[in-house]
């Protein structure tokens, strides 16, 4: 019974992963943008040594290499400004922002890989928005600004998100992530020196955050990318999209017994928390029944 579930199960445990770097951002004690310098430096070598293991080329074609390096820049971004959100408020609300990146690619999607504009979409965006002015009815001046911000990181992933899906068309997926990583720890490294924040500071690190730095960057990153590939194969791309949209509801289950943010948080968060997940898992599942009318037209 279990063997014909595997790869759900293990697509959930990827997802339970995601889900729990958010806490992560609060259990480790560094400025985000040093938590995100070590998770892409440790995640590009780990790939690198994979890639190594299993005997394959690491070079990628110069045409793509400037594009590949530019989104990594992107990446590295995207998760300064999710972790920036997370510190500025809870990891609750960080990934409840982060939770509407699928309806950026609703928009980006025509952008980048000129397909038709979906109105659809665009008015579960509108959604989305009513939800989240709905959390955000009591928040303070820096929890606004977080809001900002983890929505500037949804809109990041999901640049990067269109931006991969039309580069893996000409490179190994694998590839694709340890040069984005690689490049997003080259960004960080050389924004940190020109800022002088490049100091002793980012290595006095405690035995729990060398212990969470490496579980975040080899198990939630490197590992979990690199299963998910396997994943995608066996189970199909749509199912593994829409199962990720369950990755806040993980987030938010996990920070109430961490990280007890039930006690800050109260009931309109959690209303509109439903309502935006719920939006979500919609659109995903409007994009399957247009997928198979589609299929059917063409049959």
């Amino acid at each position: 019974m279990l063997s014909k579930y595997r790869y759900h199960l293990l697509l959930h445990f990827i997802i339970f992963l995601w889900g729990f770097t958010g806490i992560l951002g609060k259990l480790i004690h560094l400025e985000a943008l040093y938590i995100v310098w070590y998770r892409v430096g440790i995640a590009s070598l780990v790939i690198m040594i994979y890639l190594l293991f299993v005997k394959s080329s690491l070079t990628i074609n110069k045409k793509f290499f400037w594009r590949v390096s530019f989104v990594g820049l992107v990446v590295a971004a995207h998760w300064v400004t999710f972790y920036t959100s997370i510190q500025w408020s809870t990891a609750s609300l960080g990934i409840l922002c982060l939770s509407t990146t699928t309806l950026h690619v609703a928009w980006l999607e025509p952008i980048i890989m000129k397909k038709r504009f979906s109105w659809l979409e665009f008015s579960l965006g509108l959604l989305v928005i009513g939800g989240i002015y709905f959390v955000s009815g009591d928040f303070s001046t820096q929890e606004y600004w977080a809001v900002f911000m983890g929505l500037l990181s949804a809109f990041l992933a999901g640049f990067f998100a269109v931006s991969n899906a039309k580069l893996v068309e000409d490179i190994p997926s694998t590839h694709i992530s340890m040069y984005e990583l690689a490049m997003g720890f080259v960004g960080l490294t050389i924004y940190l020196i020109l800022s002088n924040q490049f100091d002793v500071s980012m290595f006095q690190l405690t035995v729990s955050d060398v212990f969470w730095l490496l579980f975040l960057a080899v198990i939630c990153t490197s590992f979990a990318f690199l299963v998910t590939i396997d994943i995608v194969k066996r189970l199909g791309a749509f199912t593994v999209s829409l199962s990720i949209n369950l990755e806040p509801v993980y987030t938010i289950i996990l920070a109430i017994f961490i990280l007890k943010e039930h006690e800050q948080l109260g009931p309109n968060f959690y209303i509109g928390s439903v309502l935006i997940i719920m939006v979500v898992i919609a659109n995903g599942i409007i994009k399957n029944q247009q997928k198979k009318r589609t299929m059917r037209s063409l049959h």
